[in-house]
């Protein structure tokens, strides 16, 4: 069973919806005294940082998403839930993420269309079971205004080119985290989705 973290920002029904075509059962879950009882966690996200920590905190879901994590089982984070992931943001002022990896979340700037929205390649950095069957080049979709200048190039597993290199795709031991909406990108987003619900039943 992968639990869905519902702390009032995530794209829940499309993201639910993905799981049950490809025959994964899943809760909704906003205690933090139930996290424990998953065999993989997806904290999904939209808006903004500032708000989606404040709910996590409010909710108490903070010391309980790392207790998680530091269980070893694998806990992947989707769009605004990747960046909550790192250390720190710079939307809307600064806020402390859940620190799971190293890294800040920063704007885009230059003189070219914010937010990044629509269909950009997959570049891979490393070989991994999370990328399972993907291939270079392969597209998927991203909607965002900031993007994640990681702390680590290791955790870097597959990039994208929006007038830089941007993070598209980490993971650091059971860690994952992804930039674009797997659930939104067709083929390539299932995949991904297939690969990381594996690795949670692999788990159990």
């Amino acid at each position: 069973m992968i639990g869905i973290i519902d702390y009032g920002m995530g794209n829940l029904y499309s993201l639910s919806k993905a799981l049950e075509r490809l025959g994964y059962s899943y809760e909704f879950v906003s205690r933090p005294e139930r996290l424990q009882a998953y065999a993989g966690l997806i904290l999904p996200g939209v808006g903004a940082f500032g708000d989606a920590i404040a709910n996590i905190r409010e909710l108490e879901l903070e010391n309980a998403i790392r207790e998680y994590a530091a269980s070893g089982r694998p806990i992947l984070g989707i769009c605004l839930g990747m960046q909550l992931l790192f250390e720190q943001s710079e939307e809307h002022g600064k806020h402390q993420g859940l620190a799971l990896l190293e890294g800040e979340v920063v704007r885009f700037h230059g003189a070219y269309k914010v937010p990044h929205m629509g269909w950009n390649q997959l570049q891979l950095k490393q070989r991994h079971p999370l990328l399972a069957g993907v291939q270079e080049g392969e597209y998927v979709y991203f909607v965002h205004s900031y993007h994640v200048r990681v702390g680590k190039e290791n955790v870097l597993l597959a990039t994208t080119d929006y007038h830089q290199q941007v993070t598209a795709i980490v993971g650091q031991n059971n860690v994952y985290g992804m930039q674009f909406h797997p659930e939104k990108s067709g083929e390539t987003g299932m995949r991904l989705l297939q690969n990381f619900a594996a690795q949670c039943e692999e788990g159990q």
